[in-house]
């Protein structure tokens, strides 16, 4: 499972520019089976994605194609965390 964090950069002000792409990039995820959750990094810090069913290598690569990452409107970081223990609703994190 990986957390992507995504934190607003020096270019900011051109989201706008690049939001449709960037939610676009986020439904890709969905559909693909890929993205759990995804929201806002509180106080307007930019945003965070919960990912599973996937590699190292594929999330890397996928968050790559992020308009936003693309256009440095955030800076991506990923983390990999290796669930241990889980409520009974997220036991299949668990797998």
């Amino acid at each position: 499972m990986f957390i992507v964090l995504l934190t607003f950069s020096d270019n900011k002000d051109q989201a706008g520019q690049h939001m449709a792409g960037h939610k676009a990039w986020i439904q890709r995820g969905f559909d693909d089976g890929v993205f759990l959750m995804s929201g806002s990094l509180s106080p307007n810090r930019g945003g965070g994605v919960l990912a599973h069913n996937t590699s190292l290598e594929e999330l890397q690569q996928r968050v790559q194609d992020d308009p936003f990452v693309a256009e440095n409107v955030v800076n991506a970081e990923i983390i990999e965390l290796s669930p241990a223990l889980a409520d009974d609703r997220l036991a299949f994190l668990l797998d």
